[in-house]
């Protein structure tokens, strides 16, 4: 979406009117002045120059608050020693968030959402539950805002997502395993229930999904119209929000500003949020590209066309018949969410991958060894389904994978089993090779 100088201005100008709100404003909209055009860009790539802003320009003015840097994440290029040769995929690198995954973008939209519409109250605990991710973002807004912050998550998801959360100050309740997720986000209501506390409902939630999306077609034309009726002024940042958070606007625009067209984009779903709300955008902005929805092969829940029974508020009756435990944190509930279900009755989707055992783990370890890219288990489920994507997609196809997260999640999971603390052999041979500072092994 390209801006005008008035509607930048009109911008700036509802900005300073909510205050506090600036950030929504201010930390995703570049100015002409700042702004990489798309002839400069090309002229950038033709003269083999630097793509990002100059090194030493600096981010940009400073921001009020660590929800501003949520957002605008890179797309990154993965080198021909993984993708396939005559294609171009690109990595939609959402460890650049400022607390490392895609979830920051879901619990910023949801606490803003309660805020402005008053279903969350000054000082009033937030509860959710979680595999690890939203509720380290959850556990990040809450600490910058001000609130009580209590977060439910099962057993087998790694424990230095607990730590990261309680560094936050949240306070963390593990359920028994054999709940899985369904047992985790029934806690997390009862304890809303109980104690009246807030539950972000993630799994359930529109804010979720609209956020990645919602009214970014009308948006210059509202502006305009908002400037002149300024007492609507906060659902205008609402709307504002809703676009600036849009990994489908962000991805189109990305390549657009380079003359490149999007022909594949490559998702798994956790609460489907990315899938439903992206996925969305894309489709009506690019009708010829390919939704490509990936899932795990112990876990095909949408494979097995069996739709998971809902209680009244959306969420799950049970665990799905088709579950079973699989490596890949973050993906696949033992359920379908119902942010999900409401992408899959519109077809979003025009192919389904999936991901056999072992193949996510192989690929995020090839992921940081050949590109230096470090991501998580999920992150090398979608790039693993993005080239094989890519084989049989026509030459010169572009693609863009989803990796949700950074691998420094997983240090007590598969992804670094075979990862030492120790020194090998081999670093033991280079220590050696020079006679001084040499830590031998303590033998038994």
């Amino acid at each position: 979406m390209k801006f005008s100088n008035s509607n930048l201005a009109v911008l700036g100008a509802l900005s300073s009117l909510a205050g506090g709100s600036r950030g929504i404003v201010s930390a995703f909209v570049a100015t002409p002045s700042t702004a990489l055009s798309s002839s400069s860009a090309a002229a950038a790539i033709a003269s083999g120059g630097l793509r990002a802003k100059k090194r030493g320009e600096g981010y940009g003015p400073p921001l009020d608050n660590i929800g501003e840097a949520v957002g605008n994440t890179p797309l990154v290029k993965v080198s021909d020693r993984i993708c396939p040769p005559g294609r171009t995929i690109y990595a939609k690198c959402e460890y650049f968030n400022p607390l490392s995954s895609v979830k920051d973008r879901l619990a910023l939209a949801i606490i803003e959402a309660a805020e402005k519409d008053g279903t969350l109250k000054p000082g009033q605990t937030v509860v959710e539950a979680t595999s690890g991710n939203t509720g380290i973002a959850v556990a990040m807004m809450c600490a910058q805002r001000g609130y009580p912050c209590v977060i439910t998550m099962a057993e087998p998801f790694s424990v230095e997502r607990r730590k990261l959360m309680r560094m936050l100050g949240a306070k963390v309740i593990v359920t028994p395993k054999a709940g899985k997720g369904t047992g985790m986000v029934a806690k997390a209501a009862e304890l809303a229930e109980k104690h009246g506390w807030f539950l972000c409902h993630q799994f359930e939630t529109d804010a979720n999904w609209k956020f990645h999306y919602d009214t970014t077609v009308s948006c210059g034309h509202m502006l305009s119209f908002l400037y002149v009726v300024r007492i609507a002024y906060l659902m205008l940042l609402v709307i504002c929000t809703y676009v600036f958070f849009g990994k489908g606007p962000e991805i189109c625009n990305d390549l657009n500003s380079v003359g490149m067209k999007l022909d594949y984009w490559v998702t798994g779903y956790g609460t489907g949020g990315t899938f439903h709300g992206a996925g969305k955008y894309i489709k009506e902005k690019s009708p010829d590209t390919k939704i490509i929805l990936a899932e795990p092969g112990a876990a095909s829940l949408i494979g097995s066309g069996i739709k998971t029974e809902r209680n009244a508020d959306g969420s799950p009756v049970g665990s799905h018949p088709a579950f079973a435990p699989h490596p890949i944190q973050g993906w696949t509930p033992d359920f379908i969410p119902l942010v999900l279900e409401k992408g899959l009755d519109q077809s979003l989707q025009d192919e389904m991958v999936i991901i056999p055992d072992g193949a996510a783990v192989s690929m995020a370890q090839s992921l940081a060894r050949n590109e230096g890219i470090l991501t998580g288990i999920s992150g090398g489920a979608t790039m693993w389904a993005a080239v094989e994507t890519a084989k049989e997609a026509p030459e010169g196809s572009v693609l863009v994978a989803m990796l949700p997260d950074t691998g420094e999640r997983y240090l007590s999971t598969p992804l670094f089993a075979s990862i030492e603390a120790d020194m090998n052999e081999a670093e033991l041979e280079i220590a050696r090779s020079t006679p001084s500072f040499i830590l031998e092994p303590v033998t038994a």
